[in-house]
């Protein structure tokens, strides 16, 4: 178990396992993804726009805000666009990255109380229960898509409202959701629901969290890893998310994750439909 006061481990390290171990599983949709195994290293400050959830089923992982003393837990979750850091400690667990715009997403969002959450144990026994049999017998457990629902949904209280999204702001993210080469304009989609440019994009940031051009980066980059996980090669990823070239590809994904898209080609990668 690393002291959180020793160098940060390097990133590549940050997804390893030892030998013994299962290998990573990479469970992938647009928007999110569900990634499980043991985990170590700690990954420098990022941020990105899916909200961070870990569930330890062994050993306990770490996570700061920027300036912030280090917190740690067995399940943890970070709000979306947060700056943080963290250090998984050899963890054996899951990492889940939920789209905040989903319905599930948002109820999770508006529950949370700091932009770091550490989850209480009593809360985590169905989770980590499911987790556990999920990673070790596989054949008697849920499929990932509703283990992904089943986690999500236990770690929120309930009967919390729903947030609303502005019908134009929802009209613009299923048009880029659908679009084929993610090129869509702030002029463009500003057109799409009859506001001007200025007005559009305030409301985007409003409502989503993140101003537009961010946002589709971020979609141009869930785009991408689907990619890497299909195709195993950055450069056919970097196309496919519309990135200039790989090194343009890598730059964003670090400055996001903190980690090498790399890191997607390490263990077993599985393509899955959206389970929100």
């Amino acid at each position: 178990m690393n002291d959180l006061n020793e160098p940060a481990t390097s990133p590549e390290k940050a997804m390893s396992w030892k030998e013994g171990d299962l290998p990573p599983r990479w469970y992938l949709w647009e928007g999110g993804f569900l990634v499980t195994g043991r985990a170590g290293g700690e990954v420098p400050v990022h941020a990105h726009h899916t909200i961070q959830v870990h569930v330890a089923t062994e050993g306990a992982i770490a996570v700061r805000a920027v300036g912030g003393e280090w917190q740690v837990g067995r399940g943890t979750i970070v709000r979306a666009d947060v700056e943080h850091a963290f250090d998984a400690r050899g963890a054996t667990g899951a990492m889940l990255m939920v789209d905040p715009e989903s319905s599930e997403g948002a109820h999770l969002q508006h529950a949370l109380a700091s932009d770091i959450t550490i989850v209480p144990d009593a809360r985590l026994e169905s989770p980590v229960a499911e987790l556990r049999k999920f990673i070790e017998r596989p054949m008697e457990a849920m499929e990932a898509g509703a283990l992904v629902r089943h986690t999500v949904q236990t770690l929120c209280p309930q009967g919390l409202p729903l947030r609303k999204l502005d019908r134009r702001v929802g009209k613009v993210l299923d048009a880029i959701r659908q679009s084929e080469e993610l090129r869509l304009s702030l002029e463009d989609a500003a057109e799409l629901v009859h506001l001007s440019p200025g007005r559009f994009q305030h409301l985007f940031k409003e409502e989503v969290g993140l101003p537009f051009r961010r946002y589709v980066l971020w979609r141009k980059l869930t785009r991408a890893m689907l990619s890497i996980g299909r195709e195993r090669t950055l450069a056919a990823a970097a196309q496919q998310g519309d990135f200039s070239d790989a090194a343009h590809l890598t730059r964003t994904f670090h400055q996001m994750f903190g980690i090498p898209p790399s890191v997607l080609m390490r263990g077993e990668f599985f393509e899955i439909a959206s389970p929100f």
